[in-house]
């Protein structure tokens, strides 16, 4: 449901301003489309057990790895720091493409979970969840991060898209 609040968003960027950061705004909008991707798959982990990051999006190297078609996620997991270097992150259109790829995933996990598995614990971040409130948080985080690009989009001096 989160990913139509993130893609109204962003129009006006592509390949040319998608590593662009503007002063106390660090978060790119190729950085938080990959980040998105990589912890929404790291959530849906946790409930379906399924631990490999599709290849042809991730892959799992030092931070430098990506390239036009994948991120490498340790470029865009918690903690890391966004680079302006474009070429460490997928096209515009892939970031899309995979972030949207993510939520899919996320959503049919949602949607198949065992309703009893959704209240199995699990740890996330230091801190113990049920399983289903973690998918209902990456909803949530989904929604910070759009707050993030739309204060990105008036720094960059992006024309408004609601209101």
């Amino acid at each position: 449901m989160s990913v139509p609040y993130i893609t109204r968003f962003l129009p006006g960027f592509d390949d040319s301003n998608r590593a662009v950061q503007a002063p106390g705004i660090h978060n790119h909008v190729a950085w938080t489309l990959g980040h998105l991707a990589l912890t929404m798959h790291r959530a849906a982990e946790r409930v379906d057990g399924k631990t490999d990051l599709p290849q042809a999006d991730f892959v799992v190297g030092d931070g430098s790895s990506g390239g036009p078609d994948r991120f490498d996620s340790e470029s865009v997991c918690y903690g890391s720091t966004p680079s302006s270097e474009a070429v460490r992150y997928p096209t515009f259109d892939r970031c899309v493409t995979i972030f949207e790829a993510a939520a899919e995933r996320a959503a049919a996990v949602a949607e198949h979970a065992d309703e009893t598995l959704l209240g199995d614990l699990t740890t996330w971040g230091g801190s113990e969840t049920t399983k289903g409130d973690l998918l209902v948080r990456m909803a949530l985080h989904n929604a910070t991060h759009a707050g993030q690009i739309i204060d990105l989009r008036r720094a960059l001096g992006m024309p408004k898209l609601v209101g």
